[in-house]
């Protein structure tokens, strides 16, 4: 499917096929490529593509893996300039075997595109006019909860951007950004208010998740979808303004405070005094072109300082988005491994619950529920778990998932001080978890089962051992028996043994280590 020859300098798309796009790229844009009238990805012609020729000018790109697997079947598809909104090229493509339209569809059925993050998102401008009003009469009741708490809010990053230069929220984007400039100085008292105006909200009614010492997101429902509008907090340090997750630049108070306001979608809102500042500083001296395919180039200056000070808390949790990502749409079923097998009898022993921490996508705790025992799915990139508990909504045992960060002694404290509370045996089950943490996240695991297991129980704690293990992405070290024997015995177990080889070396050498925790 070849396109015409084309006299101006702007990209020439020359194929579309099911492995990618070949196109010709004289200057480096960002393009939008459409299936119908939804954007699915968007993408710069020369940064995100691969020289196909010796000459430099033909350029290759294949589709994003999540987009792959809803190739096939029939669609109009156009690439656009993302700028002007130029058609570059249009043409009824067939993907696969199927004559049926393609659809990029969540398992909700609602429309998805790649946003900056690569992840398929519900972004704005598959939403109707009433989805997005509800999220800005969010957005601005979150800003008055924080301006009660003593925080001075205004609209940050792509809502900032949508507001200033464009009036509405952009259509490529997918969530709703605030922040505040603290008047704290020291990055410990930056942390301390940033917790206290999550409590805040929290008082308010609204589920969120902590991101970092500085940073937290509120998850916003809006009609069948749930948005996450995050809360970033910044100060001023020798002349300088750092804002989570990307700000660290030389800065004027001043342009900062007073806040002035800017319309989104109609409404009044604040922003910075000088927001165009605070866009440049944020998106470089292009911020007013429009650029779907941004990506952040923080300088390393900025990311030691704000790592220092605010970050540890989500370790490696992009990594486990983007795995989990791959996975979001795959059929589930209550399929178990051996381990999840030796809990049900253990627990059905014991008439104990289950606990399944590092459950991923949940199939162990599914055949747990399956098999009518009670159990709670605890992860650290809990969305996954959302279809689990649906499909486990028939089961005869209980099933709810809920999110635990081992890298967050809060997180830690606070689940654990919960199941303290009710006096029932537990079963623990953590397949693959000691060694995808690190040794600080294995001491809060040992903490967590001697608070979670106060009227007793039993942990079954499988990894992978030896060299077979090396190569596995999400490993992060090797597990020390001995050391997890000695950490859990401090933390009250009453036993400990090891099995070796459980699995048969059918995926390597995988040992289990049992402990039991006395009432």
């Amino acid at each position: 499917m070849d396109e015409p020859q084309r006299a101006d300098d702007a990209p020439r798309v020359l194929a579309v096929d099911e492995t990618g796009i070949t196109l010709t790229a004289p200057d480096d844009r960002a393009v939008d490529v459409l299936f119908g009238e939804q954007r699915v990805w968007s993408f710069w012609v020369r940064r995100d593509t691969e020289a196909a020729g010796s000459r430099g000018r033909r350029r290759s790109v294949g589709w994003p893996v999540p987009l792959q697997k809803f190739l096939d079947g029939r669609t109009l598809l156009t690439v656009r300039d993302s700028a002007t909104a130029e058609v570059l090229w249009s043409q009824e493509v067939a993907f696969g075997t199927s004559e049926e339209p393609v659809r990029v569809v969540n398992r909700k059925g609602f429309a998805v595109g790649l946003d900056k993050s690569g992840r398929l998102v519900p972004t704005f401008d598959s939403r109707s006019g009433e989805d997005i009003g509800a999220l800005v009469d969010a957005t601005e009741e979150v800003l008055g909860v924080l301006r009660t708490a003593g925080a001075e809010p205004f609209l940050a990053y792509g809502t900032l951007l949508g507001a200033v230069r464009e009036g509405r929220v952009l259509g490529h984007d997918s969530d709703a950004d605030v922040a505040y400039v603290s008047r704290c100085t020291d990055p410990v008292d930056v942390c301390r208010e940033s917790f206290r105006l999550q409590r805040e909200v929290v008082a308010l009614g609204y589920a969120t998740q902590r991101y970092s010492g500085a940073a937290f997101k509120i998850e916003v429902p809006e009609g069948d979808v749930v948005r996450g509008l995050d809360v970033f907090g910044g100060f001023f340090s020798g002349g300088r303004l750092y804002l989570m997750g990307e700000v660290g630049v030389e800065f004027e108070e001043e342009w900062i405070h007073p806040l002035g306001t800017a319309t989104l979608e109609g409404r009044p809102l604040p922003v910075p005094a000088r927001p165009e500042k605070l866009l440049e500083a944020m998106y470089g001296p292009s911020w007013q072109v429009p650029d779907p395919a941004f990506q952040f180039t923080t300088p390393e200056r900025t990311s030691r300082a704000l790592n220092d000070w605010f970050r540890g808390l989500r370790v490696n949790e992009k990594q486990w988005q983007r795995r989990y990502l791959r996975r979001f749409d795959e059929t589930l079923s209550p399929r178990a491994s051996k381990l999840a097998r030796l809990g049900v009898q253990e627990a059905r022993a014991r008439g104990a619950q289950v606990l399944d921490v590092g459950a991923g996508a949940g199939r162990d705790a599914l055949h747990v529920a399956h098999e009518g025992v009670d159990v709670v799915a605890y992860d650290y990139v809990p969305e996954l778990l959302e279809q689990a508990q649906e499909l486990a909504a028939t089961y005869p045992g209980s099933f709810e998932g809920r999110y635990l960060n081992l890298a967050e002694l809060r997180s830690v404290l606070s689940e654990g001080a919960a199941l303290a509370r009710d006096p029932r045996p537990r079963v623990v089950l953590a397949r693959n978890l000691l060694d995808a943490v690190d040794a600080f996240a294995r001491e809060s695991f040992a903490r967590f089962c001697s608070m979670s297991l106060r009227s007793g129980g039993l942990v079954l704690a499988e990894f992978h051992a030896g060299d077979s293990s090396a190569e596995r992405e999400w490993r992060i070290g090797a597990v020390d028996p001995v050391a997890v024997e000695a950490q859990w015995r401090r933390w009250g177990a009453t036993s400990v043994t090891l099995e070796e080889d459980v699995r048969g070396g059918e995926d390597g050498r995988v040992d289990r280590l049992v402990a039991e925790w006395g009432p």
